[in-house]
């Protein structure tokens, strides 16, 4: 599922060495209601997998709520909080992007 299609016509031309947007691949994410945020992130980066640690995504959507206690549910991009110990700084980007293209947005409320 994509949430937007940023730099659409762009991404093969923002390589830098070997890391490209196509040289992304999520292998595995079992982030759900109620903590979307909280799964395992399994990439594969230039031929390499890399595990991320258990929460390691970071939701840019809120939850509140006004004075009647009705909710207000917004979602955002997601934001990477911890990256494996030796993750190349160039992937990056790509990474962040690959994220944010095919795992929905969410801010789910469950650790509300």
């Amino acid at each position: 599922m994509k949430n937007f299609e940023r730099y659409k016509d762009t991404k093969e031309a923002l390589r830098i060495g070997k890391y490209a947007y196509s040289n992304v691949e999520i292998v595995s994410y079992d982030g759900g209601y109620p903590n979307l945020c909280s799964g395992k992130l399994v990439l594969k980066v230039a031929d390499k997998i890399w595990e991320f640690p258990s929460h390691c995504l970071s939701s840019g959507g809120s939850v509140s709520f006004d004075k009647d206690w009705n909710e207000d549910v917004q979602e955002g991009p997601w934001d990477v909080k911890e990256w494996p110990d030796g993750f190349p700084e160039e992937a990056k980007p790509y990474v962040l992007e690959k994220i944010n293209d095919e795992i929905p947005w969410g801010c789910c409320g469950g650790c509300v």
